[in-house]
Formats: structure tokens, C-alpha cells, sequence
């Protein structure tokens, strides 16, 4: 469609507005432009025109079939007429596109500010980018070598399909990155024992004793484990295990090396985990055809290529499919590109990746079922992931990293309003829900739970994480924190604000945190927060120039914990790792001397006490809030605080912890702001018109 077609269409909608008075909205309504459609139907055609939706009646013209072609006549409109007025949107009906490569976008596939580009789904229709195959060909498994190998109640029930067949020969491997199978849209189980959690190490033989800290460990993976399962294995090709090996909060998988069963000893392949292996620490096997023994566990034989599987449901009912495809999109150096609406799945990669450009925003998109990260967004400016669905990923949620640390020069990248949930299902450790590194980037509105590890992992400077609802992370892991960062003295200027923290115990509740600001890190606002049953809620550990102020801290067994590490067991970190990244920014340079005053001298101003830290103005509800160390104390301000009051909640049974108007608080603590808890979590917006039963108390 034409500038000059549009004119009598765009007159009359201003002669409407303006015989309401309303001359401001005509301005308004004159300065937008309609973008040109190409359309993109499973039953389209690559020879077609794109400007119908549907094929016409003789089937000459009508939509295309694959959005590569969509974006080569994009790229034929910029380099002849150029992108019209109001851009161009690559509408894609609904429907399953089986893909086979990664959609790779570029600079020469920009739009502007007044012609952006945007991919889409269309109204009201589900658009699903697929990336894994289906599989078909299943038949009971008659081989008796292999019969004899399953538990007898699976006999029968497990189900074998030739996946060289089907023409996938490339599998990856099991410890990670590999093929994964999917049944009625759910990440199924790679056959594991014990089917749930985990069993403990009984002792470490490797003959390599250390010692860290007082936990004495093994530098050899060989350990001795309990009971007889593993005489089970004795036949397995390809066996593996998945431990947290020395410490709660790093795992590592192995591939098995050998198993003893007369000495019950298991031997791993080097290379071995970084930090040993220790007695009482946990693991389960996986990757063994002998343990399919429950409905949604399957096993990949890589030699022959057979996949057996034992469905929980009718296999044909239940579209079985395998991961395929690496990466569904790519955009490098594109600019005012947006992605909206779609659903990208059964990828053994990432969903979206963008690199570099400015305004490239993923909208209201579903990404589920993958084995990396969801979006990954580094370089550029105002990159942004807003309104998407996110869960069954095998690394994180949305990654954001952006800005120049030495010119402090902002990238302005957003992750709002987003449900993610039961991510870092393969990668368990260290890969969040979102990420927040360089400088100026922004994690609001966010609903986060049900994970493995972190929710929000933040570096860098003057980040803004505010409005988010957190509760069920750090599931598998202690020393944690549902929100962390450390070890940088120049990393400062966030601030962490009006979030709603709940139920984040650690690991069998043997103790996690809720922001955590880990080995000396500084200068860092903890405010307005809510933090409700979560150990040791607001945590400096060692650092300086915190503040904690105006939050609410409800049955946290150690609400608030200060320490004074770096003059301890830490100090051999603050002598080399924190002055090195000290003198790696220009922190005594006007700009920076400027922004954090308090950072240019440090160097001779005690830089291994915690000083500078505050504590004021915050309401503690419960026993044992103050967990300050003794050698901390000194340097720590501890003013206005309230921890022997009824603060007067709207609805403490339903987690609504807004304050009652007549709450002493305002009394007892003057300047207490009110904080805005009805606005904590996910709101309907532009990109998300329904939310989840998440309410917390507030519906």
C-alpha cells in the first residue's frame, strides 16, 4: 500500500477526531503511519507476493511460506523504493513451522525509528517456531538382550523408534548440549536414578586429600557409594552422573569411567571438578537404558541411533519430538527490529540472540522447552525483553548485557514483565533468570520462581531491579541468593527496590539469602523490599557503602547478616583479585569520582573494613534479625529500626504485607515510605493482556 492510497483512509479519522475536540489527538493520529504487510502462512508459497494473508481462489498469489523469504523482500524493498513510512510488519499466520535453520538477521534487515521492522504473530493466532523433528515409527521393543536389561514392570511399555531412520544423525552429547525429547509440549526425563533427588557419597577415594576452609575433600573423582543399584549398570554404554560435588552451589556432570561393584566405587573421566569431591555430598546417574523404570524416562542408544522411550501417554497422541535445530534466531547489528508475539521451542540451543544495534525489543513471545538461554541481548542499546512466557529452559531466562563501564555510559536494555519459571533445568548452577551486566540495564515486573539456583544475577553499574515478585528459587543450592553479585569494589549505583521476596530456604532449608551481596561487594541500595520466610534476607558480605533501608522483614530467621570478611579469612581476595579490579577502572577520573565519591580513596581509608554500610528505617517481624558481625559492628550505622512492634498488615494470612493506614510504623519510624505492594509483579500491558494466579494476596 502506497503514501498516496492511505491519505483519504487517514483524512477521515482526522475529520472524526477533530469533531470531537480532541485537536491534540489528531497531531497525533497525522504523525502515525501504517505499516506495509508481508504475509507468512503454513500453506504460503516463496514464489508468492505476501500481500494477501490467505492463497487467492486459483491459487496464483497469496502468502509466503517461510519468514527467510519475507526478510529477503524486506531487503529488496530498502535497497529500491526504501522502507516506507510507519515500516514494515512481517505478519506470520498461525500454525507449526517445522524449522530447519536459524533465522539470521543483520544490519542490512534494520528499520528505523519511523520504519521499524517487525516480525509478529498474528491477532489472536499461535505461531509456533519449532526447531526439533518429530518422531515417528515407534513399536514395542522386542530385542530380548535388551528386555532382560529393563525392570520387568516396564517391559511392555517402553517403546523404541530408529532416529537415523528419520534422518538425525547428529545427537551431541549427553552431559550437555545433545538432543532432548519432548512429549505433549513437556521436557521429558533422560533416564536417571534415583528418579527424584539425589543419593550421597559415602566416601572419596581418589587419594589426592585437601583441604579448603576445613572441608576436606579429594582432588579424583572416585567415590564410594551405598547399596547395590549399580550392578545394574554394568552393561551401559554411555553412563554418566551429576553431582554437587564439594560445595552446595557447583555441580559438574561426568561420564562414568568404571564402576567396582565388589569395592562399590565409581571412577569418573578427568576432567575433574574444580574444587574436588567430598563425603556426604550428592548425585544421581543418568543416561542409563537400564533405569527407564517410570512413564516419561527415555534413553538415546548413539551408536545405533534408537531412542527408547516409555510415553506417558498414547505416543501418537502426544507428539514426541527431539531437538534439533541449535539456535532459532540471530539478529547482529540489527536495529528497530522487534520479534513479537511467537513461540519458539524444542531448540537445543538459545531462542533469540541479539548483538549489537539499538531498539531491538522481544515482545509478548512464549520460549519454552530449550536448552540454552531464552534471549541473550549483548552490545547495543534499549535491547529488551518485555511480556514474554518463559520456563523449561536448560540455561536461563533473559540475559542483558550492555554499556560502557569505563565511560559509564548506560545501554538502557530492559527485562520487564515477564513469568519466568522452571528454567536452568540442564545447566543448574549460576544460570538465572535474568542477568543485569555492564551499565544502566533494568529487571522490573518480573515474576520469577521455581528454579534451581538464582533468579536475578547482577554486575556492573547503576542497575535498576524494582517491582519484582521472587519466591521458590535456590531450590538445589545453599550459599545462594535468589538476587546476587560480589567480589567488585567499583561495581555500584544499583539499586533494588519495591521487590517481594518469599519462601527461599536453600536447599533441604539448610539456608539461603535473598539479596546477596557477596565478597566485598559495595555500594548497593536495598530499598522498599518485602522478604518474607527467606534466611539471612538482605547480606553484605564484607562490603561497603551499602544501604538497607525502608523494607519489611517477616519471619526471616536472620533477616539482616553483616560481616567483615576481607579483614579474615577474605583478606587474601581483597589484596589481589579487588585491587586488580580496582585499577582496571579509571575510579579516580572526574566522572567517576564524581558519580562514587566515597570509591577514590579507599585505597587508604581501612579498604578491608565494611564501612559506610546503613541500616535504617526497616521493620523486622520475628526473633534473630540482627546477624551483624562483632568486627563489623564498628563500621556499621544502625539507626531507626523497629523490630518490636505489630506493624499492622492488610492480610499477613494471604502474604499481602501492604501496612494499614493507622500502621505505628508511620509513627514509631518517621519518613517510613509507603511501599507500593499492589504494584509488585506482572501487570497487563501492551504485551500481556492475561496473568497467572500470582496475586499474592491481592486479587
Amino acid at each position: 500500500m502506497t503514501t498516496r492510497s492511505r491519505r483519504p483512509v487517514r483524512l477521515a479519522f482526522v475529520l472524526v477526531i477533530l469533531a470531537a475536540g480532541l485537536s491534540m489527538a489528531c497531531k497525533t493520529t497525522v504523525a502515525a503511519a501504517v505499516p506495509k504487510l508481508f504475509h507468512v502462512a503454513t500453506d504460503g508459497n516463496d514464489n508468492w507476493s505476501a500481500a494477501l494473508a490467505e492463497p487467492n481462489a486459483d491459487k496464483t498469489d497469496g502468502p509466503l511460506a517461510t519468514v527467510e523469504q519475507a526478510r529477503d523482500k524486506i531487503r529488496e524493498l530498502k535497497k529500491t523504493a526504501g522502507l516506507p513510512d510507519g515500516g514494515v510488519t512481517v505478519m506470520i499466520g498461525g500454525g507449526d513451522y517445522q524449522r530447519q535453520q536459524t533465522l539470521e538477521l543483520t544490519a542490512e534487515d534494520s528499520g528505523s525509528e519511523q520504519a521499524p521492522v517487525v516480525y509478529r504473530a498474528k491477532e489472536g493466532e499461535s505461531v509456533r517456531l519449532v526447531g526439533g523433528r518429530l518422531v515417528t515409527g515407534f513399536k514395542p521393543v522386542t530385542d530380548p538382550a535388551v528386555l532382560s536389561r529393563l525392570e520387568p514392570a516396564a517391559r511392555g511399555k517402553v517403546l523404541q523408534a530408529d532416529l537415523k531412520a528419520l534422518g538425525i544423525t547428529d545427537f551431541g552429547l549427553p552431559g550437555g548440549g545433545g538432543l532432548e525429547l519432548f512429549f505433549d509440549g513437556k521436557r521429558m526425563t533422560l533416564a536417571r536414578w534415583p528418579n527424584e533427588g539425589f543419593v550421597h557419597i559415602v566416601d572419596v577415594v581418589g587419594g589426592k586429600p585437601y583441604d579448603i576452609r576445613g572441608k576436606v575433600g579429594d582432588r579424583v573423582g572416585k567415590f564410594v557409594y551405598e547399596g547395590d543399584r549399580p550392578k545394574r549398570w554394568a552393561q551401559e554404554k554411555d553412563a554418566w552422573v551429576h553431582g554437587y560435588w564439594f560445595w552446595d552451589w557447583s555441580d559438574q556432570r561426568h561420564k562414568v569411567e568404571s564402576i567396582d561393584t565388589e569395592k562399590r566405587i565409581i571412577a569418573v573421566v578427568p576432567p575433574y571438578h574444580g574444587y574436588g569431591y567430598r563425603k556426604g555430598q550428592w548425585y544421581y546417574a543418568f543416561n542409563l537404558l537400564s533405569e527407564i523404570d517410570s512413564p516419561g524416562e527415555w534413553y538415546l542408544d548413539r551408536q545405533t541411533g534408537v531412542l527408547y522411550f516409555w510415553p506417558p501417554g498414547p505416543v501418537e497422541q502426544g507428539r514426541p519430538m527431539v531437538s534439533v535445530l541449535d539456535t532459532m534466531i540471530t539478529m547482529r547489528d540489527t536495529s528497530h527490529v522487534t520479534i513479537r508475539g511467537v513461540t519458539i521451542e524444542a531448540v537445543r540451543g538459545g531462542g533469540i540472540t541479539v548483538s549489537g544495534g539499538p531498539h531491538n525489543p522481544i515482545a509478548g513471545c512464549t520460549l519454552r522447552n530449550l536448552g540454552g538461554w531464552a534471549v541473550r541481548v549483548s552490545g547495543g542499546t534499549a535491547g529488551a525483553g518485555l511480556g514474554c512466557d518463559i520456563y523449561q529452559t536448560g540455561k536461563g531466562g533473559i540475559s542483558l548485557s550492555g554499556g560502557n563501564r569505563k565511560t559509564l555510559t548506560p545501554a538502557g536494555h530492559r527485562a520487564e514483565n515477564n513469568h519466568i519459571h522452571h528454567y536452568g533445568q540442564w545447566y543448574r548452577m549460576y544460570q538465572p533468570a535474568v542477568v543485569l551486566s555492564g551499565v544502566g540495564n533494568r529487571a522490573a515486573h518480573n515474576l520469577i520462581h521455581h528454579a534451581p539456583h538464582i533468579a536475578i544475577l547482577f554486575g556492573g553499574n547503576d542497575h535498576v531491579i524494582e517491582l519484582n515478585h521472587i519466591h521458590h528459587v535456590c531450590l538445589e543450592a545453599n550459599d545462594a541468593g535468589a538476587m546476587c553479585a560480589g567480589r567488585n569494589w567499583t561495581m555500584r549505583g544499583t539499586v533494588v527496590r519495591h521487590n517481594f521476596l518469599h519462601d527461599i530456604l536453600g536447599f533441604r532449608d539448610r539456608g539461603c539469602v535473598g539479596v546477596y551481596l557477596d565478597d566485598m561487594f559495595c555500594g548497593t541500595k536495598i530499598l522498599g523490599n518485602v522478604f518474607y520466610r527467606v534466611c539471612r534476607a538482605a547480606f553484605v558480605g564484607g562490603g561497603r557503602d551499602c544501604t538497607i533501608e525502608n523494607n519489611i522483614f517477616v519471619d526471616c530467621p536472620r533477616a539482616l547478616h553483616i560481616d567483615a570478611r576481607a579483614m579474615g579469612w577474605a583478606a587474601p581476595c581483597e589484596k589481589t583479585t579487588m585491587r586488580t579490579r580496582l585499577a582496571a577502572m579509571p575510579y579516580k577520573d572526574p566522572l567517576w569520582s564524581k558519580r562514587y565519591p566515597k570509591l577514590v580513596n579507599i585505597l587508604d581509608d581501612e579498604p578491608a573494613a565494611p564501612k559506610g554500610n546503613l541500616v535504617t528505617r526497616n521493620v523486622f517481624v520475628g526473633d534473630g534479625w540482627n546477624d551483624v558481625n562483632k568486627t563489623a559492628r564498628p563500621y556499621v550505622t544502625l539507626k531507626d529500626n523497629l523490630a518490636d512492634t505489630d506493624p499492622r498488615f492488610v492480610d499477613a494470612q494471604r502474604m499481602n504485607f501492604q501496612l494499614k493506614d493507622d500502621s505505628p510504623v508511620y509513627k514509631k519510624l518517621p519518613g517510613f515510605k509507603r511501599i507500593p505492594f499492589e504494584r509488585i509483579g506482572l501487570i497487563k500491558d501492551q504485551y500481556r493482556t492475561t496473568l497467572p494466579n500470582a496475586s499474592h494476596g491481592l486479587d
